[in-house]
């Protein structure tokens, strides 16, 4: 394998690819008007439909003899949308809730049940009250989750002292601690992750499409006819396509950037999310190598290549966040999925990049994309001998 063929099979691409505008479109003008569009619709919160929430339970209630606590969990679990996990310590809750595991932490602390005591003692004077706070700390990557869980845990604790919706006063408070910042989180702050994802995508659509004109017009033949090996020429395709990668990667941040998304990250989290980027775009490749096996023109080949565009489109960005739960599952079996799962882990949870999660997706996507990127040049190697 010659590196000099390498590059000039690489520098054929890039410049077929600059003197296309179509194609020129989809890399540089796409994600900006895709991030613009998307940012400037989603600046408010959406509506949400009615799904099962995971959530934390770290119980420090002594109790007394009124065991409020235990009516609490009861009436939660009565809810049937609210599956509840009991933790013995708040540290290892937190761990789990910034990798999204659960997508709640709820601390009930130690004067709950003698709070409940003194309101069924003295229900009309709250001055012989003992007030107790429940903490809660909500998953900062599901903007669901941060509008649904704090009403169903307000009207469990409502409930259990048998007071109306209505009543102006309780001896029980709730106090998202996670959400008090300076800073309003916006909707674009939850789509963000999944842009990055979403902007890859397309590479499916131009890959299928340009080899398929190469075939059309002739450009493959006098490839084969002359010393360049398959692997120097697949390598070059390769490495063209994870630099349109890198730019599209580079675009959407600048624009989501330029529209107020300020994840609180270091330079390891960003360079980690554009290397897994540049990982994820292997699969792209990959799929667009398959695509362009079974079209036999180029208009066939984009149409065909929206067969495995679509289920990552929908299934594996931010749009996932938002379908039914048997959605989210089949959305598991889509490289995109632990892309933005992984990402969605570092911006918005905080999770460090040695968390279980993260280096769970990071195999997940580096293991699928070299197997599919495989798969589909063994696929069109064997039908056009490359």
């Amino acid at each position: 394998m010659k590196l000099q063929r390498i590059s000039a099979l690489t520098k054929k691409e890039l410049k077929k690819t600059i003197r296309e505008p179509a194609v020129l479109f989809m890399i540089f003008l796409f994600p900006v008007v895709f991030v613009f569009a998307f940012g400037a619709s989603f600046g408010g919160v959406g509506s949400s439909q009615t799904v099962t929430y995971q959530i934390g339970v770290v119980n420090m209630d002594q109790g007394n003899s009124v065991n409020a606590s235990q009516i609490l969990l009861t009436a939660l679990s009565n809810t049937k949308i609210l599956n509840l996990h009991i933790y013995v310590d708040n540290q290892t809750a937190q761990n789990d809730l910034s990798q999204g595991t659960v997508q709640a932490v709820m601390a009930i602390p130690t004067d709950f049940s003698q709070s409940l005591a003194s309101y069924q003692t003295a229900p009309n004077d709250p001055s012989k009250w003992t007030n107790a706070t429940v903490s809660l700390y909500l998953d900062k990557g599901s903007l669901v989750a941060t509008q649904a869980i704090p009403p169903i845990i307000q009207q469990a604790l409502t409930a259990i002292t048998g007071q109306s919706q209505q009543a102006p006063q309780s001896p029980f408070h709730v106090e998202t601690a996670s959400l008090v910042e300076v800073k309003t989180t916006s909707a674009l702050d939850f789509i963000a992750p999944g842009m990055f994802t979403f902007a890859s995508i397309f590479l499916i659509m131009m890959v299928a499409q340009s080899f398929t004109q190469d075939r059309e017009n002739g450009m493959m033949k006098r490839i084969r006819i002359s010393p360049t090996t398959p692997t120097e020429f697949m390598t070059s395709q390769v490495v063209s396509y994870m630099g349109i990668a890198l730019i599209q990667a580079a675009l959407v941040f600048i624009m989501t950037y330029a529209l107020g998304f300020r994840p609180n990250v270091g330079i390891p989290a960003y360079a980690f999310a554009f290397i897994l980027v540049l990982i994820f775009s292997l699969s792209n490749v990959g799929f667009g190598l398959i695509t362009a096996s079974i079209a036999k023109s180029a208009g066939a080949a984009t149409g065909l290549s929206f067969l495995f565009l679509l289920p990552q489109l929908f299934l594996g960005t931010f749009v996932g966040a938002s379908l039914s739960s048997g959605a989210q599952v089949a959305g598991k079996f889509v490289p995109s999925y632990y892309v933005t799962d992984a990402l969605t882990s570092l911006f918005l949870r905080g999770a460090a990049l040695t968390s279980p999660t993260i280096l769970l997706d990071l195999a997940v996507v580096s293991v699928s994309c070299v197997a599919i990127l495989a798969v589909g040049i063994v696929l069109y190697a064997k039908y056009y001998k490359i």
